[in-house]
């Protein structure tokens, strides 16, 4: 039989306990509540004053069960950080979603900052709109709708995970607003500077004092001339595309030129036209999209260096198109993500060659900007410009 310490007191039998664990002066307490053992501490050293505060803790918890609010209120910073390990968990596991990422980053840079010491009960609508404040007034710049739908979605992974513990209720879930300021438009990148970003990719990898950082580099290029040739959105349309989802595709064609040989007939050019259909999955669901020569370039690349393998000009990646392989393809030798390294790198090459800022909004180019950049160039040029023979994808060539 277990005996009773002298520094633990049954206050209420079966319901009340009072104790001091070792080399601890302070009074802790163990109540029941709802059928469940719950622990608090009572904050103080004398034991009439503790007593006096354990009964109190077991009717306040006893008040919150009866009016549904949960009896065990939390620290912000331990729910999110149990929040960001479940979706750590699910990224490992391959159930994760890309914007994970993304979540984590925020609830780690901007959420715990400033919220974390707060009970994850009093975090309402009004705290939520003075951190939303105080981050504008920090940063000296109001929040686009799309952040803030971001961050709202993540303040959403921390309350799901609060609610599954039981530690909130559907009913005390703070209302997230995702309204804000209208949008402004991401800035497309102009004409010649467009040119000159492909221009300088090559020398960008040249330079590259390892062969990690070379690799890295090599994917950036691969990414950038891929989104300038596809339009497709940044992120994880291209970024979890896997060869199975590419179907190659040619249709020779020959064209009358209208000139003369020596012979008196007529010159024709003849083509390959070869062209494949890439099936995507991002924002808007899944889509297919065709393209042509300069992204077929890209991918016969990819082959080269982490395969070894070149493809022929009839029946290019004929190794690599099945419906059997699920390689991603936009991954290192070793298969490793590069997704949350490729904004990082981007900037700094935009910066290192004056590319970074826009002249005319003053707002940074971002991944996004290719792809505004490719919408513009399509209305209004028909040419997008292809970085290995200096021509649009309209066939016409662009003055340097």
């Amino acid at each position: 039989m277990t005996t009773k310490k002298e520094t633990t007191h049954q206050l209420i039998h079966r319901n009340l306990t009072l104790y001091q664990r070792e080399h601890s002066q302070v009074w802790q307490c163990r109540y029941k509540v709802a059928n469940k053992w719950l622990r608090a501490t009572t904050k103080e050293i004398k034991f009439d004053l503790a007593v006096t505060r354990a009964k109190e803790l077991l009717i306040e918890a006893e008040i919150r069960h009866r009016s549904g609010i949960p009896v065990v209120t939390k620290r912000f910073k331990d729910i999110a950080e149990l929040a960001i390990d479940r979706m750590e968990r699910d990224l490992n596991g391959g159930l994760g979603k890309v914007i994970f990422k993304d979540y984590i980053r925020i609830i780690r840079e901007h959420f715990i900052p400033s919220l974390g010491q707060r009970l994850i009960t009093n975090i309402d609508y009004d705290a939520l709109e003075q951190y939303y404040r105080d981050r504008e007034e920090r940063y000296g710049v109001a929040i686009s709708n799309t952040h803030r739908k971001t961050q709202n979605a993540a303040f959403n992974r921390v309350f799901d995970e609060a609610i599954v513990r039981g530690y909130l209720t559907e009913s005390n879930r703070p209302k997230l607003d995702g309204k804000t300021k209208v949008g402004e438009r991401r800035p497309a990148f102009e004409l010649h500077e467009l040119k000159a970003l492909l221009k300088n990719l090559g020398p960008y990898i040249e330079s590259s004092r390892t062969r990690d950082v070379r690799e890295r580099r090599e994917i950036l290029r691969d990414y950038v001339e891929m989104l300038v040739d596809t339009g497709t959105r940044p992120g994880i349309e291209l970024l979890n595309m896997k060869w199975r989802q590419i179907r190659f595709m040619m249709n020779p064609i020959s064209t009358v030129t209208g000139q003369l040989d020596k012979e008196g007939e007529a010159i024709e050019v003849h083509s390959l036209n070869r062209s494949y259909e890439m099936t995507v999955k991002g924002k808007t669901g899944q889509r297919q999209i065709i393209r042509r020569l300069p992204s077929i370039r890209v991918l016969e690349r990819i082959a080269m260096r982490n395969y070894g393998l070149a493809s022929s000009i009839k029946d290019p990646l004929a190794e690599f198109i099945k419906p059997t392989n699920d390689d991603y393809i936009f991954r290192t030798r070793e298969g490793r993500d590069m997704s949350d390294v490729l904004n990082h790198m981007f900037d700094s090459f935009l910066a290192d060659h004056n590319l970074l800022i826009d002249p005319k909004t003053n707002q940074k180019h971002v991944f996004y900007s290719l792809r505004h950049t490719y919408a513009t160039l399509s209305l209004t040029h028909d040419r997008v410009p292809n970085s290995h023979t200096g021509q649009a994808d309209g066939y016409k060539r662009l003055n340097d």
